[in-house]
């Protein structure tokens, strides 16, 4: 086995330890305050729904606004949506908002407010700091960053991801190769992604993230033929397999936009950087692997037998894991 298999075993076991079931759970929630007149607010708020695991998030106005929120909440695929008219004597300036629940999940809050007078702020909302006092515009640079950043934290966090690039990475044998089937991924998922966010098509969570566990279920078997210097078409030619599975992975990474209802006339440049954001955290998945591969290789660290046996059953067994998982989950949900 190589150094390569060798340390990407490591990985995957350390992935099943970390983050076993929260694979999907970064999907962004939106709330949106648009001023009408003086003090009043058109109040929006987008919480994500229909995952794994029900997240429990719900924004706290400050104590002198009053919210009108009677009759206006609405289930949407893949969210919830809660209309409602905010009204603030003497502006929202200066005042804060807490998303409450935040720092108990691992997924962010973007939260925009268009004033009257033109100004436009948006502000990224993190676990780490659920609160945000209003009052200054941001500038279009430092919202740009907000839609990398969620695209780089939603394929970092995104587990499942991470383990069917770290299963190509186990079948390739050559750089070129390599370099073929990463472009071959990222062509696929981008497409999707577009497809996805662009709303020309759309795939329910549940079912989409039974398919991605299948998908890494799926490079098991075929890590397993490689160490046998068997052959097959996975083998032969992995980027085909990274490509149809990319598609399925792209409506995954969709999840992080499609959710949030941004303008449209916002739409193509958040959908481009949010792309960004994701081959950025990908490419520096791989270049981590890579680097910490040839280290190893340089130090020659010997391995314990136990870690020869690990990557290709690693890798399926996470696979079967959440395939199993995420079926009866899509089973309950249909009943």
């Amino acid at each position: 086995m190589t150094h390569l298999g060798r340390l990407c075993a490591v990985v995957a076991v350390v992935a099943a330890c970390v983050m076993p079931v929260e694979a999907h759970e970064t999907r962004p929630g939106f709330l949106e305050l648009r001023e009408q007149r003086p003090g009043t607010y058109d109040f929006l708020w987008k919480k994500p729904s229909g995952g794994e695991i029900e997240i429990f998030i719900a924004p706290v106005m400050p104590a002198e606004c009053r919210l009108q929120t009677a009759n206006q909440q609405a289930l949407t695929p893949g969210a919830l949506v809660v209309r409602g008219l905010l009204s603030c004597p003497g502006g929202i300036q200066g005042r804060t908002i807490v998303i409450q629940g935040l720092e108990s999940t691992i997924t962010d809050v973007i939260v925009r407010v268009h004033h009257k007078d033109g100004r436009l702020e948006s502000h990224l909302l993190k676990p780490t700091n659920p609160s945000v006092t209003l009052g200054a515009a941001t500038s279009a640079w430092q919202r740009a960053g907000s839609y990398v950043r969620l695209g780089v934290e939603h394929i970092l966090l995104g587990i499942d991801h991470l383990l069917f690039v770290l299963g190509l990475l186990l079948i390739v044998g050559d750089r070129w190769m390599l370099l073929k089937t990463i472009t071959a991924f990222t062509v696929a998922h981008s497409l999707t992604l577009a497809i996805a966010t662009l709303g020309y098509a759309s795939a329910p969570l549940p079912p989409l993230n039974a398919a991605i566990a299948l998908s890494i279920l799926f490079l098991g078997p075929e890590i397993v033929r490689r160490w046998r210097g068997e052959s097959s078409l996975t083998i032969r030619h992995p980027w085909v397999v990274a490509f149809a599975f990319g598609l399925l992975h792209g409506f995954g990474f969709a999840s992080g936009l499609t959710t949030m209802g941004l303008p449209k006339a916002e739409i193509p440049l958040a959908l481009l950087l949010f792309n960004v954001g994701v081959e950025i955290g990908q490419l520096g998945f791989v270049a981590l692997i890579l680097g910490l591969e040839r280290a190893f290789r340089a130090l020659e660290i010997r391995w314990p037998q136990l870690v020869e046996l690990l990557p290709g059953y690693a890798v399926g067994s996470l696979g079967a894991y959440w395939t199993i998982q995420r079926t009866l989950l899509l089973i309950g949900d249909l009943r």
